[in-house]
């Protein structure tokens, strides 16, 4: 007798590949938004060298630290306020 998953039903494979479909755009997603937004930050528009300077890495590797620590904060709010309410908060990657 197994007692994992016991008195809920288990996820279909159809309903688990649409889980990892939805996480990976919402990966993604967040790849896409920390990019566009340190980049504008962080390397100006005028190019002078084929690859980053010191304070251009410097300030990307800070940017997105802090850009995680935000979502961190975020995820946790939020997965917080679902479960008062009653809901289940699904687990991702970063929250």
């Amino acid at each position: 007798m197994s007692f994992l998953g016991l008195g809920r039903p288990q996820p279909s494979s159809a309903e688990k590949i649409a889980a990892v479909e939805s996480e990976m755009k919402l990966l993604a997603d967040l790849h896409n938004r920390l990019t566009k937004s340190c980049a504008l930050k962080c390397v100006p528009n005028d190019y002078h060298e084929g690859d980053l300077n010191k304070g251009e890495s410097v300030c990307l590797d800070r940017c997105a630290a802090k850009f995680f620590e935000v979502h961190m904060k975020v995820s946790d709010i939020l997965q917080k306020e679902t479960q008062q309410r009653g809901g289940s908060a699904g687990g991702s990657f970063f929250g």
